[in-house]
């Protein structure tokens, strides 16, 4: 008697008589043991929540990878847009810093030259009037009147005791004449 088994393509295949008990018992175990394959197989197919716990796990781990490298890429990135405002921060400082110091040195510049020009000025007034009040007194004192010169000669006297005032006087007179210079060339720049 010939047995008969199914085939890949569906239809049915001989299978060779077995030769003794022996034989047969192990085609009856290869048998079973092929049949319980396809029945764990189709088992599995026809078990569509095992198959979609299955899937919903890799898609879980899935998500879980992506979420984890996003948080990566945008960690990089907030990295490097406060390395770029960290430079350009200190670029901007350093660029404040030597405009600082820039008006800094000008300003004391701008300020010697009034106070040099002040003081020159100051000591050009004192001389021009020390020899006025000395001319004027030669002057009257060799006219022969004394009297009414007098008083300029106390003013002079006083001038030469004290000479603050006059200084004072002289030097604001004189920074006034300087930034009306440094104005006027200012504008014709």
């Amino acid at each position: 008697m010939t047995d008969r088994t199914q085939g890949a393509d569906g239809g049915s295949a001989p299978v060779a008589g077995a030769k003794g008990p022996d034989e047969l018992r192990q085609q009856i175990k290869e048998t079973r043991s092929r049949l319980g394959d396809t029945v764990e197989e189709l088992a599995a197919k026809a078990d569509v929540k095992g198959r979609a716990k299955a899937r919903a796990a890799d898609l879980r781990d899935k998500a879980g990878a992506m979420t984890v490298q996003l948080r990566s890429t945008a960690a990089q990135a907030g990295h490097r847009v406060q390395e770029k405002v960290s430079h350009a921060g200190h670029r901007m400082q350093d660029t404040a810093s030597r405009a600082g110091h820039t008006v800094q040195d000008t300003a004391s510049r701008a300020g010697h030259t009034v106070q040099d020009t002040a003081s020159r000025a100051g000591h050009t007034v004192q001389d021009t009037a020390s020899r006025t009040g000395h001319t004027v007194q030669d002057t009257a004192s060799r006219a022969g009147h004394s009297a009414p010169m007098a008083g300029v000669s106390n003013a002079v006297q006083a001038c030469r005791r004290n000479p603050r005032p006059l200084m004072v006087a002289l030097v604001v007179g004189a920074a006034l004449v300087t930034a009306g210079l440094l104005i006027r060339r200012s504008r014709d720049c």
